[in-house]
């Protein structure tokens, strides 16, 4: 017998009683998370610390602060996104109720990655509280200190009847997937995810996949090149690298690179001072594994700059590769790292050509002084988000979706996206049982006079042309 069943049981019934429906439950739990994030805090950046020596700015903004401003967002907008939403309906229904009614699936299944070890198990959950779900948490067994802070202080804040945490490796999370969920929340890679879509697949479970992928970044000839590089030095090394949303390789002109090069070795050295080993604000890589992997990877093409390693702490130094070709390692997987490639093309008509060879990636990044060319970009390429200008500063946004397309996921959320992924939108349609002359005209023997009628009160007819502002 499957060693969760019983768990999964459990909260399905839970699920059942509808006490998760309610406004109350839903608020006292968000409430819950919040205290949570204020009475754990300096515990949550011990254990960021502890697993990969995140420095302690780094994990208070991603770890703590933008979770609990996704807590404080759903509770301030929670009634209004609970609200039934009432629809345009025809003539035939005029006198009749349309709405939408914003359900919770039932029980749900997060699984969560290393890399943002507590950012990316709670903001889902987030979501799945305010859509009022049961859920299971599944963190990562790689980030082992923040697992062990999750399973054994989190149960504590929530509703133990409604929530659960699951600790393990691949084994745990292979079991826990032949359960039925009615819904799954993955993060991970996409060799991963097309694991758990299979999985859910037998049980036709609806599912998000936020998978991530190398994220191109173009720089135009024009651009600050000094801006450019501080942007580019603190997106490519904020968590050493080990964000989804990092810009994975820079596009540019042989010019343009003669140009960037000084400037992010100058942007290196301000950031992180003349050997970066030394500096605090500077993470690790998180496990052994990884670190040989991104090591390997400084074998493609030339550093430029950086490229020093130091196995027993697992630390890579920002880098930077050039001459590199589009056939070598480096491009050809997710880095996740502190190293940033940079491949030369003539033109941004080669980049954009560059970009569209490839699987669509989590967000496309362009730096130009020129909006003409930032929309040129926008327009011919396709992601799941899109930066001009600075790289992952658009994830900071609750009013904007976050998700991939394609190999880079399925998928979104974030603020009312979150909401909306964790629920389930019913089509209401109440009719009075009166008026029985007007339905009588669908009903046999039809004729042409039925269907005028018909036609009448029920065709949607063109109205104008659309023009895009």
């Amino acid at each position: 017998m499957n060693p969760y069943l019983g768990l999964v049981s459990s909260l399905r019934a839970a699920w059942l009683t509808g006490k998760t429906r309610t406004a109350e439950h839903r608020i006292s739990q968000l409430e819950a998370l919040g205290r949570f994030l204020d009475d754990k805090k300096q515990p949550i950046l011990d254990a960021m610390a502890s697993d990969m020596r995140k420095p302690r700015l780094e994990a208070e903004l991603s770890e703590v602060m933008l979770v609990k401003n996704e807590v404080n967002y759903a509770l301030n907008n929670l009634c209004s996104w609970m609200k039934d939403e009432f629809v345009v309906k025809n003539l035939v229904t005029q006198l009749d109720t349309a709405f939408i009614r914003k359900e919770p699936h039932g029980v749900v299944l997060i699984i969560g990655p290393w890399n943002y070890p507590l950012h990316l198990i709670l903001v889902p959950l987030v979501g799945a509280i305010a859509a009022g779900n049961c859920v299971i948490i599944k963190p990562s067994e790689i980030s082992s200190s923040t697992e062990k802070l999750v399973a054994e202080v989190l149960p504590s804040y929530l509703d133990k009847d409604c929530f659960a945490v699951v600790t393990g490796g691949p084994t745990e999370t292979t079991q826990l997937l032949e359960n039925k969920f009615d819904y799954i929340f993955f993060t991970g890679n996409p060799q991963v995810g097309k694991i758990v879509m299979a999985a859910a697949a037998t049980h036709l479970t609806p599912l998000t996949l936020e998978l991530g992928g190398k994220n191109p970044c173009y720089v135009a000839d024009e651009s600050d090149m000094q801006n450019v590089a501080n942007r580019l030095v603190w997106g490519r090394c904020f968590n050493a690298g080990q964000t989804c949303v990092a810009p994975d390789y820079v596009l540019c002109s042989a010019e343009t690179q003669e140009k960037l090069l000084p400037a992010l070795r100058h942007a290196i050295t301000q950031f992180f001072g003349p050997d970066p080993r030394e500096s605090p604000d500077f993470a690790r890589i998180i496990s052994d594994k990884q670190f040989q992997r991104i090591r390997a990877l400084l074998g493609s093409g030339r550093v430029a700059i950086g490229g020093q390693t130091d196995e027993k702490e697992r630390y890579i130094a920002p880098t930077v590769l050039v001459d590199v070709q589009p056939s070598e390692p480096a491009m050809q997987e997710e880095i996740f790292g502190p190293v940033l490639p940079i491949v030369t093309v003539p033109n941004v008509d080669e980049a954009i050509a560059f970009i569209n060879s490839r699987e669509r990636p989590l967000v496309v990044y362009v730096f130009a002084a020129d909006s003409k060319l930032v929309h040129r970009v926008l327009e011919r390429t396709s992601s799941g988000g899109f930066g001009a200008n600075d790289p992952i500063m658009h994830m900071t946004l609750l009013s904007l979706p976050f998700g991939g397309i394609g190999n880079s996921g399925l998928g979104s959320y974030h603020g009312k996206f979150s909401f909306d992924t964790f629920s389930h939108h019913r089509a209401c349609l109440l009719r009075s049982m009166g008026l029985e002359t007007m339905n009588s005209l669908r009903y046999p023997p039809y004729s042409e006079r039925k269907m005028g009628l018909l036609s009448s009160a029920s065709e949607i007819k063109r109205k104008g042309t659309c023009a895009l502002l």
